[in-house]
């Protein structure tokens, strides 16, 4: 991994988007969906690009609206669909492409009041709030956001009935309706002009800000906060949370001070990120250098994404934490604090995951549910109580109620920033501290990500590996305890593999992108060891793809 000279630097002018020629481009580009890039494609955090490249602009928004359409027409689902859009300059335009399209097609649609920037979180607890005891007429939603991803981004997510991230075979299907509908010229696509679509009786503006604040207090032990006088920190990296926290840190009484208030599509108050983009990236230190840079301010100090449904965690005393680090200290004190979960619910986790977070579960007593990287997996544990954390390496997670109730199925940002304070506050110890503590007790992790080259046809044969046919039985000086190729808490393909030893482990899967694979690796036993495991794996995967 090279690392740009432009890191952990305020973003140079040279660095900085035109937002007309952008903004341009998404109203002008056509693109052809014949053309694999230019095609309508879901990933785990729905269709991202940028409309430079014909990867996102207008006439995907249309498509994909069109196809939500229709999916909810085929599936019966007509409550009303609550839509938020963040701070991204694809984002307003692309919000009101697409309330074109409901409003043609007669959806109820709840957009915010004020025009309101709206975090992903906002979107599912309202979806969930509208549901609680209904049984038809279910409410879904629609997030228009690229999350953390470059200031060129556009991205645009939906979430079905339980509110949270659509399952595949949901995406699947408005993912093929969309690219049919590209493929015609848009034919079949119902649309209205935007002034007529707000003044649609179907629009109706929702008051998403005070509704999840006010709402806070069933899941956050504000009182314990206010109390400790804990001076707090956080900057919304401009993102869809910059009126939220200061109406958070008035209505719960905190010293809370937002220090970057900036709403700006260039971005330009970012710190450069490791590879000289400007991201928006949370658990990057090079894009955290702002915050991090102020944490002898603070007691304690945190950051969102753009679409806030990320979180990012300074202290003090460790500056900022690796999220893998958090999720293992959250969860600790979590199901330690939280006496009215259920005695069964589980800790979720994804198979990239910190093994810290297995040997934590374990203590508590707590079934571990491990799934595929993607936050839809918890969707359904989070909805009925089964599971009482997911969380993921990439800094995305969620957390019941202080009752054991739904919050929110997506990933929220907020409440693991707002719970670094709790805990800093009722234990006395800020979350840097914490993980100290828990590591002296259960050992240090040491973990890395590295890219591979490999060929297409390398990247589907990795991804369709089996266990029987890695032939090593060592890993790094190990007995090789087990490899999977489906996650262990639901059996679904984690889309490469997963070697664990005892003290030890690494997982290989295919980039969607580039033509390289991802290496995840961890040990328990030091730097020394972790690199001879990362030499070891790659060896181990190149064998595996080369040799069929």
């Amino acid at each position: 991994m090279t690392v740009s000279p432009f890191a952990g630097k305020p973003a140079p002018a040279e660095l900085l988007i035109d937002i007309p020629r952008l903004v341009t481009a998404y109203y002008t580009g056509r693109p052809d969906a014949s053309v694999a890039t230019q095609r309508v494609a879901f990933g785990t955090s729905g269709h991202r690009g940028s409309s430079f490249d014909l990867g996102f602009n207008e006439w995907h928004v249309l498509a994909i609206s069109q196809a939500i359409c229709l999916f909810r027409e085929a599936h019966g689902i007509d409550g009303p669909l609550f839509v938020g859009i963040d701070t991204h300059a694809l984002s307003t335009p692309a919000g009101a492409s697409a309330l074109e399209v409901l409003a043609a097609n007669g959806v109820t649609v709840m957009i915010a009041e004020g025009d309101e920037y709206t975090p992903t979180p906002a979107v599912s607890h309202a979806i969930l709030c509208y549901n609680r005891g209904r049984t038809t007429g279910l409410a879904d939603g629609i997030v228009i956001t690229p999350s953390h991803n470059p200031p060129q981004s556009g991205g645009y997510k939906y979430n079905p009935t339980n509110g949270g991230p659509a399952d595949t075979h949901i995406t699947k299907w408005i993912e093929a309706k969309a690219n049919e509908l590209l493929a015609n010229q848009l034919a079949g696509v119902k649309r209205i002009s935007y002034e007529q679509a707000l003044k649609a009786e179907t629009t109706h503006r929702h008051d998403f800000l005070n509704t999840y604040v006010a709402d806070l207090v069933n899941v956050i032990d504000f009182d314990a906060i206010r109390e400790a006088g804990l001076r707090l920190g956080v900057d919304p990296l401009g993102g869809a949370g910059v009126r939220y926290w200061p109406a958070i840190a008035e209505h719960y009484r905190l010293d809370l001070e937002v220090v970057n208030t900036q709403v700006d599509s260039t971005f330009r108050f970012m710190t450069v990120d490791w590879d000289g983009q400007i991201r928006m990236d949370p658990s990057s230190s090079h894009a955290m250098q702002g915050l991090i840079g102020l944490k002898e301010r603070f007691d304690v100090a945190f950051a969102c994404d753009p679409d806030h449904d990320r979180h990012g965690i300074v202290t003090p005393s460790g500056g900022l934490l690796a999220p893998n680090n958090y999720l293992a200290v959250s969860i600790d004190y979590l199901f330690q604090n939280r006496p009215q979960w259920r005695a069964d619910a589980a800790v979720g986790k994804t198979v990239v995951s910190s093994g810290l977070i297995d040997r934590v579960a374990k203590r508590l007593g707590r079934r571990l549910y491990e799934v595929p990287v993607g936050f839809k997996w918890f969707a359904d544990g989070l909805f009925d109580g089964s599971l009482g954390f997911g969380g993921e390496e990439s800094a995305g997670a969620s957390f019941l109620r202080k009752d054991g109730g739904v919050w929110s199925t997506d990933k929220d940002g907020l409440i693991p920033a707002l719970l670094a304070a709790e805990m800093t506050a009722r234990t006395g110890r800020d979350p840097s501290q914490a993980y100290r503590a828990l590591t002296d007790e259960l050992g240090e992790p040491f973990s890395v990500r590295v890219d591979a080259k490999a060929s297409p046809q390398q990247k589907a044969l990795l991804s369709k590996l089996s266990p029987d046919q890695v032939q090593s039985t060592e890993l790094a000086g190990e007995t090789i305890q087990s490899i999977l190729s489906h996650a262990p808490g639901n059996d679904q393909a984690i889309g490469g593999l997963k070697v664990m030893t005892e003290n030890g482990w690494f997982a290989a899967r295919p980039s969607g992108t580039e033509d390289i694979y991802k290496i995840y690796a961890e040990s328990f036993l030091g730097d020394d060891h972790l690199k001879q495991l990362v030499v070891e794996a790659q060896a181990l995967v190149d064998g595996a793809i080369s040799g069929q």
